[in-house]
């Protein structure tokens, strides 16, 4: 089949594009991987408040990556894969060095096969992302997302050392949310992506208050605020889960249909 000049040219655009280097978008990209390089250094000087913080960052400057490149129409393959470096760092290593290096290098072998495993669940679930991502439903991301694995690590740093929490459980404790957060990574739990939600459409009088009440708790309380949003969210994947097999029980197959005929 021949192209026509028009064709070529559309064609020819698409590959431009796909090959072009945007600096706005890749200037998010780069502060968020600048996040979770700072995030290592601070963990190596002891310093694990500011550590998790920049965890944190990272994934706020994560978020505003791809929307950025969405509004000013700069996406390209070059910063897709540029992306998931970056969140290969500030939410695969970091979290990983960052929980080690805090507690549960105190369990010695375990612990940083722990840490390895979260790693490695980092690595496996973005890439599966990157080659799912034409034939996956939008509506929900396929086991929970590296950025809110690394909010629950770092989550856990944070709001331990803000309230100078301490004892013999806290490496056990950490060693639970780094295993629970890299085996989930790499997991088949649906979790809901927010990718079809619409700031333009109308929404109940009560969602406003919501929205205003939880400005309010990060305000007055940011770790414990965010660490229990996002361990409500990494929850909320294994609630929708079971209900999925609820419901499953609960409907009658065919067999069972065939059976009650025949009788």
């Amino acid at each position: 089949m021949l192209q026509t000049p028009q064709n070529q040219s559309l064609q020819q655009q698409k590959t431009l594009r796909q090959q072009s280097i945007y600096l706005l978008p890749n200037l998010f990209t780069t502060a968020a991987l600048f996040g979770g390089f700072y995030a290592i250094v601070q963990a190596m000087n002891g310093k694990f408040e500011h550590a998790a913080v920049a965890i944190f960052i990272s994934m706020v400057l994560d978020g505003l990556d791809g929307r950025v490149a969405r509004l000013t129409h700069t996406q390209s393959a070059f910063g897709a894969e540029y992306d998931s470096l970056s969140d290969m760092v500030s939410f695969g290593v970091a979290p990983a060095l960052v929980s080690y290096v805090w507690m549960l290098r105190d369990l010695g072998k375990l612990g940083w096969m722990v840490a390895f495993i979260y790693a490695v669940g980092a690595a496996l679930r973005l890439a599966r992302f990157n080659t799912m991502l034409e034939v996956q439903d939008k509506r929900y991301f396929q086991g929970l997302p590296s950025p809110a694995a690394a909010a629950l690590v770092a989550g856990l740093v944070w709001i331990c050392v803000e309230n100078n929490i301490s004892g013999p459980f806290l490496p056990w404790l950490t060693l639970g949310f780094t295993l629970f957060a890299g085996i989930t990574m790499v997991s088949n739990i649906r979790y809901y992506s927010f990718k079809e939600f619409n700031a333009r459409k109308s929404v109940p009088f009560v969602a406003l208050l919501i929205i205003v009440l939880m400005i309010v708790l990060i305000s007055s309380n940011p770790a414990m605020a965010m660490f229990g949003i996002f361990v409500a969210y990494a929850m909320s994947g294994y609630v929708m889960w079971l209900i999925g097999l609820r419901r499953k029980k609960l409907t009658p197959t065919d067999s069972d249909s065939t059976k009650k005929i025949d009788i």
